[in-house]
């Protein structure tokens, strides 16, 4: 695997040793931010051993990566709400929300400073985008089979979650709490 991380089993002592090391590494990187933080140090945080961690991730850079995806793929439950407009809003509110939490721009800078700029890890960003685009895709079918002509995925990530990525990466959330609803509007309005 890349990043440094190594196959895992997905249940037992394993899975609980790994959401123990994500949360020490969302703890540290809040405090402590992306420079600072140390194996050693997240190991203690965790109550692991630091060959736990080096003999899962082998990289810093790897586990934080591996926190950071796990973080962002934890679902939530998609909105139902039984209209796209509603749907899009509800989603916007709940990923403007994930990125207004304190540890949101920190994990979000922490995943991004991660990757090296590698062909393979623009593979692995491009996937994980993938992966982090599968609810919306949902969400925007349900739509189509009620009848509804919903945007493309892509146009709703740019209008959207760009402008919500943009102002957390700069310090800038949180934002009104009628922004998200504002982002959707102006997407369904054609730009206006």
């Amino acid at each position: 695997m890349s990043n440094g991380q190594r196959s895992q089993r997905p249940g037992g002592r394993s899975a609980l040793v790994r959401t123990r090391v994500h949360r020490a590494v969302l703890e540290l990187l809040s405090e402590r931010g992306v420079t600072d933080l140390s194996i050693p140090e997240v190991a203690n945080r965790a109550g692991v051993n630091p060959t736990t961690i080096y003999r899962r991730w082998s990289t810093r850079e790897g586990l934080i990566a591996d926190a950071a995806i796990a973080r962002l793929e934890h679902e939530r439950p998609l909105p139902d709400t039984g209209a796209l407009r509603t749907d899009l809003i509800a989603w916007a509110r709940s990923a403007a929300a994930e990125l207004a939490a304190p540890e949101g721009p920190v994990f979000l800078l922490a995943l991004l400073a991660s990757w090296p700029a590698t062909e393979q890890a623009q593979a692995e960003r491009q996937a994980q985008l993938q992966r982090r685009m599968q609810g919306l895709a949902r969400i925007l079918q349900r739509a189509a089979e009620r009848g509804e002509c919903p945007p493309e995925p892509g146009l709703v990530a740019d209008a959207v979650l760009g402008p919500l990525y943009f102002r957390s990466m700069w310090g800038i959330l949180p934002t009104d709490p009628e922004f998200p609803r504002a982002l959707v509007e102006r997407l369904l309005n054609g730009g206006t």
